[in-house]
């Protein structure tokens, strides 16, 4: 909104020529998520204690966790609040992909927000079966890669290779499964590594800021070029999106740090994942997030590798799945595993990052 208002400005007062400039906005995106988070924080964990919006704990889980039991959870719904306000006031919304990010962030949360009132009205830790969450978040991943190709932006549905600089194979119709793979993959992820405080949130923000870079340098022509990178005209503006995400993610682990006063739930957990998912796919780095979400993986993969030896051998790999748990088991205090995943987080992203030269 901002964009819109002030720029226009500029020929009476050059001052307001800085609302031109994404970096810019991006910045004051991250502020405003930031403060909307804490000025609202407060009053909402209050309204779903008085709401009785209480986290159910489940029974196989580590039995240090049922102190937990009765936290505030749906704490997704501030951080989706700080994010489309931030974006809307600081982006640019004549652009396209700018709504992509929030139609699609919104719908995944929507998606945990089902889940989420139905585990809360039932009392227990079941909410929408898996078959009905994976088809809901297929449609909404096809969707979105549906509107992409029918934008008059020409946008590809190439497939961009870190490190190989001339390997862009165009996937065709085969474009819009994968899409959907990338944003189901993406938001399960994120939803498996929300298991400890302030875990998921604070990846999530090294994600996002790393993202910002991508989708900055994938904006810029000039850049784009000489890092031999996909560009992809208008995606730079999705770079505010990325800032109010960070931002968001900063307001949010305010409150959801050890020891939690609220948890973000599925409405969160699955809002955050599509959202880093969706950004992925925009600036045509979807297999970078491999790396770039390198912990998220480790997560699903943990999931993926106990669940398959347990019905093939009869054996579990781990102690317990997700990864973060086998850690409690071994006695490792929450806070340290917490901070020493988010290192692992950061190691992650940087890699991605090198992923922008070494090709």
């Amino acid at each position: 909104m901002f964009y819109h208002l002030l720029v226009p400005l500029h020929d009476v007062a050059s001052v307001f020529n800085v609302f031109r400039y994404i970096t810019f906005r991006a910045a004051m995106a991250v502020m405003t998520a930031l403060l909307v988070s804490l000025i609202f924080g407060p009053r909402f964990i209050r309204t779903l204690r008085r709401l009785s919006v209480g986290q159910n704990i489940r029974e196989v889980g580590p039995e240090s966790h049922q102190v937990k039991a009765g936290t505030p959870t749906m704490g997704g719904l501030l951080i989706l609040l700080a994010l489309v306000v931030s974006t809307l006031l600081w982006a640019n919304l004549a652009n396209p992909f700018v709504w992509i990010a929030v139609v699609v962030t919104s719908l995944f949360g929507l998606i945990g927000f089902a889940d989420d009132f139905i585990k809360v009205r039932r009392g227990r830790n079941l909410g929408l079966t898996a078959r009905h969450k994976l088809f809901l978040q297929v449609v909404v991943g096809a969707a979105a890669a549906l509107v992409l190709r029918s934008l008059p932006l020409g946008f590809e549905s190439t497939l961009s290779f870190p490190f190989l600089k001339g390997l862009a194979p165009d996937l065709g119709w085969l474009y819009v499964p994968f899409v959907a793979l990338v944003l189901v993959g993406a938001s399960n992820a994120v939803n498996l590594t929300d298991g400890l405080d302030g875990l998921a949130i604070g990846s999530t923000l090294i994600a996002a800021a790393t993202y910002a870079v991508f989708t900055y340098v994938a904006g810029h022509k000039g850049v784009a070029t000489y890092l031999q990178v996909s560009a992809v005209p208008g995606v730079g503006e999705v770079s505010v999106f990325c800032g109010a995400l960070v931002g968001a993610s900063l307001g949010f682990l305010w409150f959801n740090g050890h020891p939690a006063q609220v948890f973000m739930g599925d409405v969160g957990s699955l809002a955050l994942g599509g959202a880093i998912g969706m950004v992925a796919v925009l600036c045509k780095q979807e297999l970078v997030l491999v790396l770039v979400g390198g912990l998220f993986v480790l997560e699903a993969l943990s999931v993926i590798l106990q669940v398959g030896s347990y019905k093939l051998t009869g054996k579990r790999i781990f102690r317990m799945a997700p990864l973060h748990h086998h850690f409690e088991l071994l006695g490792w205090a929450e806070p340290k595993i917490i901070v020493r995943f988010w290192i692992v987080a950061l190691l992650f992203a940087l890699a991605g990052l090198s992923t922008l030269k070494l090709r």
